[in-house]
């Protein structure tokens, strides 16, 4: 007499992670997010191990959180895995101020962001 399961937010083939709370504006996320859109995960694996940008790290921590979820929990295979979707939202802004001259106040914005990755099996469509 519980409660009813919660429906899949994903289809069948597909299995998806999110990171929150990125120290790093949205617009600067979205551009390593472009980066591994559509690829082969491996592929993009490496493309963010080799990325200078600093935000990559966790981008790629977030891909193979989502890489197993899709082994772990949904039983896919890992070798057929590209990465469907990858889309950037954004989180808090801390607020900062710096005094200036004649007795002004700078704001210094301090922008979080989330990202979420979806990877699906290669020969399938949802």
């Amino acid at each position: 007499m519980g409660s009813e399961k919660n429906p899949r937010r994903v289809a069948d083939n597909e299995a998806m992670a999110i990171a929150r709370m990125l120290r790093t504006s949205p617009q600067k996320l979205n551009l390593v997010a472009g980066l591994i859109r559509g690829k082969k995960v491996d592929k993009a694996l490496a493309d963010l191990t080799f990325s200078k940008r600093r935000i990559a790290g966790d981008v790629k921590k977030c891909l193979q959180s989502a890489i197993a979820n899709a082994e772990n929990n949904h039983n896919l295979d890992v070798d057929s895995l590209i990465v469907a979707e990858a889309w950037v939202g954004k989180n808090l802004v801390m607020k900062r101020g710096r005094p200036r001259a004649r007795g002004r106040f700078g704001k210094i914005m301090k922008p979080f962001s989330e990202i979420t990755i979806k990877v699906r099996q290669a020969g399938e469509t949802a």
